[in-house]
């Protein structure tokens, strides 16, 4: 289908960026002007730090404006509530990946820019209302995911077949059946059904499967190239790999298009600053912090909220005719941040040596304090066939890209998977962080 006679390829991402800032500053004034007449939370921010909301005209001006962090949301929560209780449709909860939950309150306005803002990456994706989508995420557990993609496929028309998560068995039976031409998944639970589709042999090249819309994990390094788990993936199925990112935080997704230059902004729906360690804007080409406002939130607003998320982004226009900005992949996130024998690492440069390990079926990175009081790296591998005379292999591999190598411990296939599900998770764990300065599960 065209874009251009696309419902939901919004004019504003064809606008020059002039037009798109100052559609943008409008917005901003607007959200403003909210969060001082009904967030606690802001109200106090803005008396205690004097901060006249009538001298923020312009996104550039947000430098003035004192950041939001996790840890403002854990603490005060409730005070970020912009509406009586009696208009909330809907608790979600974030998946507390960088600390302790926190709940998030949705009213039907809420809900239907959810919708509408999957509708629009769907689109940025290639789909239409022709698609049927298999989602392999799950919709419960006050999950915002799973939600989010059924309301949007619902508002573009489009079918969708809620499998939920895991169960290979169950997925190949919904394929063959009710034969989706697109899926929504974990990368590396791509992997899985296509392993076992050929431990079964189904014939999954010719399935009906011709997309993958893929989240939770990065599929790019930071020059857009696809990372190993991509390749991997695209050298057994030849699947057109479209990478996401979102937040429960920003009730926003950022998607790529066919051409795979980063995931496209939604300027209706966001704005977004990348930041350095002093909350000064970054360049492009250099690595920042997603700090993300929001625009049209009724329930819980957020104002340079910082997502703990470090990535690059791209400004140049896009061939498929959007002008948008575009956000690189999560290189890492600040508290994930290793310091390691001298050199700086986030657990994604770990992810992708693994992935590229042959005989590595499975693994959980471990990063606790060691003795002396710095970082130690534990990785827990299996595979087919492996014990400790594939160590020294393992190590070169480390020290061939990142000059470092871990220590490594070898276990069951069981034995990770019980690791990587703990109880009342609602996606697979892949990094453990248990230094004494926080010790909180991460994926």
């Amino acid at each position: 289908m065209p874009l251009e006679t696309n419902t939901f390829f919004p004019q504003i991402e064809k606008e020059s960026p002039a037009v798109i800032s100052h559609y943008q500053n409008i917005k901003l004034r607007e959200a403003l002007r909210y969060l001082s007449k009904y967030s606690a939370f802001y109200g106090d921010l803005f008396k205690k730090h004097q901060v006249d909301i009538r001298k923020i005209k312009t996104v550039m001006d947000l430098v003035h404006v004192p950041v939001t962090t996790k840890d403002d949301l854990q603490q005060r929560n409730d005070d970020f509530l912009c509406v009586p209780r009696k208009k909330i449709i809907d608790y979600i909860t974030t998946s507390g990946t960088l600390g302790d939950p926190v709940t998030f309150a949705m009213t039907n306005k809420d809900l239907d820019r959810l919708a509408y803002n999957e509708a629009i990456s769907f689109t940025c994706a290639g789909g239409c209302a022709d698609d049927v989508y298999q989602l392999m995420t799950t919709i419960d557990r006050r999950f915002m995911a799973g939600l989010a993609y059924f309301l949007g496929i619902r508002m573009l028309g489009a079918s969708v077949v809620r499998v939920g998560n895991g169960i290979p068995e169950l997925q190949w039976d919904t394929i063959q059946r009710i034969r989706p031409n697109s899926i929504i998944a974990v990368p590396s639970f791509i992997l899985k059904i296509i392993e076992y589709a050929e431990h079964h042999g189904i014939d999954y090249k010719s399935s009906s499967i011709k997309s993958a819309i893929c989240i939770g994990e990065p599929l790019r390094k930071p020059d857009l190239s696809l990372n190993t788990l991509g390749r991997k993936i695209e050298e057994k199925w030849a699947l057109k790999l479209f990478s996401t990112y979102a937040s429960t935080e920003m009730g926003t997704s950022f998607t790529e298009c066919f051409e795979g230059t980063g995931g496209h902004h939604h300027p209706e729906l966001i704005i977004v600053e990348f930041l350095d360690d002093n909350n000064n804007p970054v360049g492009q080409g250099e690595l920042g912090e997603v700090t993300i406002t929001t625009l049209g939130v009724e329930g819980m607003p957020l104002l340079r909220f910082k997502t703990g998320d470090v990535c690059h982004h791209f400004t140049a226009p896009c061939p498929c005719g959007r002008n948008t900005m575009r956000l690189g992949p999560v290189v890492g996130r600040k508290n994930q941040m290793i310091k390691y024998k001298g050199t700086t690492l986030f657990p994604p440069a770990l992810y992708d040596i693994l992935d590229n390990i042959d005989y590595v079926s499975n693994y959980i990175v471990e990063v606790y304090t060691n003795q002396i009081g710095t970082d130690e790296i534990l990785i827990h591998l299996s595979g087919k066939g492996i014990g400790e005379e594939k160590e020294k292999d393992i190590k070169d591999h480390f020290r061939a890209k990142l000059r470092v190598a871990p220590l490594i411990t070898f276990a069951s296939e069981n034995t990770i998977q019980t690791m990587q599900f703990p109880e009342l998770s609602r996606k697979p764990v892949k990094f453990i962080d248990n230094r004494e300065k926080n010790g909180n599960f991460s994926t």
